[in-house]
Formats: C-alpha cells, structure tokens, sequence
C-alpha cells in the first residue's frame, strides 16, 4: 500500500468521481484515495465513499451540509456494524473554499470533477501546491485558460476528457515539432445530418437523447449543438499548445476513435477504445503509465465500420464560433460558455428554440466589451456574469 499513488478526487460524487473511485477500487495496490470533495447535496454517498475509503480528509461546498455530513457518517458506520472507537472520521472542511483547501493538501494526484466555473479555484490550489491535476473540469481552462496555462508546469496538467486523453496519447508518437495537425472527434450528436432548416423545430426531449453517451443535460445538449467540441478545441489549443488554425473536428457517430494526431511526414495515429469514461480516468490517474484493470478493448473478432465525416458548419456553427472565441483570448472563452448555459437553460424551459442557443452566444460575444486578460479569478468570474446578464437581454429581447 505504500507505494499506492494518493489521489484526491474533488466532485467525487458526481459521475466522473464516482468512475474515478471505481478505478481506484479495481487497483488498491497502485492507487489510493486519501481526500473527497463535493457540493454537499448526496451527504450519505459522500459519507459512505469517506467511510469505505478510509479518508483523511472530506470537504463540502455548503457549509450547512458539515452538521448533515457528520450524522451520516455515524450512520453509515452504524450500517456496517462498526462499534464507536472502530474507525476514525475524516476531517471535515466546509464552507465555498473548502475544495480549494483541500486541493492544495499532501497527494500525488488531484482530480477535478467538479462542474463549472467553481472547479477554477481549486485547479489553480493544486497547481501551485505543486500537485499533479488529472482535469475533468472544462471550465478551469476554457474560463480561466490564461490563469491555468501560467500556473502550471510542464507535464503537471494532465486531461480527463476522452477526446484530450486521445491527443496525449497520440502525440506520444512523435516530437513536438513532428506534429502536423490535431484532429478532435465528434459523435455529432441526435441531429447528425440535418441541414439547419431541420433544427428549427427540435424539442427538448429529442436535444437530450445522445446516441452514444450518457451525461447530464448541460453537456447533453452541448453535445446536439456542438458547442461541447467548440468547448474542447479550446481546451485542446491550451493544453497542447497547437494554433487554433491546426486543430480540426471530424464527425464520428460511432466514438470508438477518440481523437487523432496528423504529423508533419503525412502518418496520423488514432487511439480507438469503447466508449467508456473509465479509461481516460484512469491514464489520467497514473499517467504516464497504464493500469491493469480498467475495462475490456475492442473485439476485434467482430465485423465493425467506422465512419468519418465532415463536420457541417452551416447546421452546426458552434465549432466555428468557439474557435473564434478562443483566438481571441483572454476572457472571451470564457464569456462564450457563460452565454451558453444561459442559452441552454432558457431552451430547456422553453423560452429558446434550439437554433437560438448558438445565436444567443453568438449576439452575446458580439456585443461583448474588451476585458482584456484576467489577472485572478474574480476577473473571469467578473466577465461571465456580464455574459450572463446579456444573454439574458438577447434572450428576453427574442
């Protein structure tokens, strides 16, 4: 157990987190979860996780969850016959900086699954007490890139998402100065193929119906807009530091190849795997190394076809949209993500047709004042809620 690599997962009990543990549970001998984080809204799998993990240490967003925290951890302990003096609680942290404590504490690894622009703090604890970042939270680079790339050191962030795991492991074919191109893939969502007089019309229900992947309506239904690979080019630009001119989107219904690295003698190599989030946890986790236990490859003992296509920009101009947004820099980025979940959350409650998303974020940057870089996070905090507040206007105003 000693040289178990410790990991502190912030968002643990949110499905990234959840995954995360699994992995950790399926490799006791080479990872080790020693700190949890979460918002504080499932206080009874937050207890069980601390509990079952052996813990040292707990943090919860609201600090009314603490008194809630610490009765479920008596009767989580309860439930498994535990006598008092049999275990010791976890220390508990509350309160909104309470991740971003924890964060910066003793571990080899910090991952971040926290969701939204309130992941940006505890990104940038652990990367200046010196922890490696495995990042599942898009909104630390695509809000704060600028804040992040500062931050952090060579090889001190490492990515969870499946599409920038892919890229990691492509780019280990050759040197930096061989790459020619990254290629981001993209299932291309429910409405692959129709034209944007198609889109006109679509419901709810049909937005949140993803072929391929299960996730929460957010990111759902920025993957049937695409804005979630607008999202992920400018996370990509950040993280490996390729121009935005050599990063390219190609439309893959089937999401077995995750993304592909073209390099400059012409070879492109693609890191193909079923669709499973576990993987990439995993890489991230004891990266540079593979673990033994993660999930089963493709079978190759079965007849299969893989599709490319290209991406239709016309349908789908959120791709295009991101990429200007993320050529322009500094908080830009993040004012294009801020507009969109105001977008999104107004077609969710019927107040937006579903082409309306991506020209209510259009509109927004538009109009969108010249903020310059940020300096820390209240500056990018700053710019999102200006974002927010026009997209409301643009929204409201039809």
């Amino acid at each position: 157990m000693s040289d178990a690599r410790e990991v502190t997962v912030l968002g643990s009990t949110g499905s990234i987190g959840r995954q995360a543990i699994e992995v950790v549970r399926q490799n006791p001998d080479r990872l080790r979860v020693t700190g949890l984080a979460a918002g504080g809204g499932d206080v009874a799998l937050l207890a069980e996780q601390a509990l079952s993990l052996g813990v040292r240490t707990v943090a919860v967003a609201r600090a009314t969850a603490a008194q809630d925290l610490q009765l479920a951890f008596y009767a989580a302990a309860q439930q498994r016959g535990w006598a008092s003096g049999e275990y010791r609680l976890p220390e508990i942290l509350a309160g909104p900086r309470a991740a971003e404590e924890l964060a910066a504490r003793p571990a080899d690894v910090v991952l971040n699954g926290i969701t939204g622009s309130i992941g940006l703090g505890p990104t940038l604890a652990a990367l200046a007490a010196g922890r490696t970042v495995a990042l599942a939270n898009k909104e630390s680079l695509v809000a704060g890139g600028d804040l992040v790339t500062a931050a952090a050191a060579p090889g001190q962030l490492v990515p969870v998402d499946s599409e920038h795991s892919a890229l990691a492991q492509c780019l280990r074919g050759g040197a930096r100065d061989e790459v020619a191109r990254l290629v981001l893939t993209a299932s291309g969502g429910p409405f692959r193929g129709r034209a944007a007089a198609e889109l006109a019309d679509v419901t709810v229900e049909q937005a949140l119906a993803h072929p391929t992947w299960d996730m929460g309506p957010v990111v759902t239904i920025n993957s049937a807009t695409l804005v979630n690979k607008g999202l992920e080019l400018i996370e990509a630009h950040l993280l490996f530091g390729v121009p935005y001119a050599a990063i390219d989107v190609v439309v893959h219904p089937q999401s077995i190849v995750h993304s592909m690295v073209t390099f400059v003698d012409g070879a492109t190599v693609a890191q193909a795997s079923p669709p499973d989030m576990r993987l990439p946890i995993a890489l991230a986790l004891a990266w540079p190394d593979r673990l033994p236990v993660v999930q089963p490859p493709l079978d190759w003992s079965t007849a299969s076809t893989w599709e490319f296509l290209p991406l239709d920009e016309s349908a789908f101009p959120a791709v295009r949209l991101a990429r200007r947004a993320g050529e322009a820099g500094g908080v830009v980025p993040a004012m294009f993500n801020a507009a969109n979940e105001e977008a999104v959350a107004a077609f969710v409650a019927g107040r937006l047709p579903f082409p309306g998303i991506v020209s209510a974020v259009a509109r927004t940057l538009d109009d969108a004042p010249d903020l310059g870089a940020p300096t820390c996070v209240e500056d990018v905090l700053a710019a999102e809620a200006w974002a927010r507040q026009h997209a409301r206007g643009v929204i409201a105003g039809g």
